[in-house]
């Protein structure tokens, strides 16, 4: 018997359509009941909580829960490091001014500073998982305090690559752009009527000055998303080649997801029963 796992294909299409095309105001449509049925249905949540960056994923769910909760149920959190570019301040600003949001800005030097004089010198990365990390505390105790829930903005391409902050940007229970590539917050976001200023900028975790996300993936978000949309379909990497992608783009984004598999899971559980909570029969696919 052949031990060897077969992948069925699916045929590509024979046309160079864009697999990624949104029919975006369907989707935001869609988007808005999902949030309406998760929060207020399920969980009797009518107050929505946001880490308001002044980037385009942000900015999108702010858009989305403005029409789902109103403006006046939609907080909005700036929570600048020390380090933040005034623009990102900025362009925050746009969104709550446009939408009328609840919003406040709590900076978070203190507390990473805190801890940063306890250990000493730390790398970018790091810094950047303390930052991510606080933001988060600051997330859920003001959700506590409002009577909210924490609305997550991670996409798909992001989550694919592992290009977050575990126990951190992916914590909030609720995430509405969790199955969008980036290439299509960016249709979403058009639809929605975000400032053109947030969605044409170059995507950036504002860590370092210079500092994008496609600079440091090797690879752009549209060239990346469309790899991805085959990969998860259940395309190999030799198929993708064939047909035409770059072999070092393919390896490229087959390695991120390779590698990243623990990020989108749960913590692993020791088994010893048939019934370990998301382990065994509960077992989640990843790809």
């Amino acid at each position: 018997m052949n031990s060897e796992i077969s992948i069925p294909i699916i045929p590509m299409p024979s046309e160079p359509a864009d697999p990624l095309r949104l029919n975006a105001g369907l989707v935001a449509d869609w988007l808005v009941g999902f949030l309406r049925y998760e929060c207020v249905v399920r969980r009797g949540m009518t107050h929505a909580v946001i880490g308001l960056s002044g980037g385009v994923d942000s900015a999108v769910v702010a858009y989305l829960c403005a029409r789902t909760f109103g403006a006046q149920n939609t907080h909005v959190f700036r929570m600048p490091y020390k380090i933040s570019s005034q623009e990102s301040l900025d362009h925050a600003q746009l969104v709550i001014d446009d939408l009328g949001l609840s919003a406040e800005t709590i900076p978070i030097t203190e507390m990473v500073d805190g801890y940063l004089a306890a250990v000493g010198e730390i790398s970018p990365s790091r810094l950047g998982n303390v930052c991510a990390r606080c933001r988060m505390i600051v997330l859920f105790d003001q959700s506590a305090r409002l009577g909210g829930l924490p609305i997550g903005t991670g996409n798909k391409s992001e989550r694919l690559f592992g290009y977050f902050t575990w126990h951190a940007d992916d914590s909030p229970p609720i995430n509405p752009l969790g199955d969008l590539f980036k290439s299509q917050v960016w249709d979403l976001a058009r639809e929605l009527g975000v400032p053109s200023v947030i969605v044409d900028k170059p995507a950036t975790a504002d860590l370092i000055k210079g500092q994008t996300d496609e600079r440091d993936f090797g690879i752009t978000y549209r060239k990346a998303d469309l790899i991805l949309h085959y990969l998860t379909l259940g395309y190999p990497r030799e198929k993708l080649i064939e047909i035409g992608f770059p072999q070092a783009d393919v390896e490229l984004v087959w390695k991120r997801v390779d590698t990243t598999h623990w990020k989108r899971r749960m913590p692993t559980v020791a088994m010893l029963s048939p019934s370990a909570i998301g382990e065994y029969y509960l077992r989640p696919v990843d790809y």
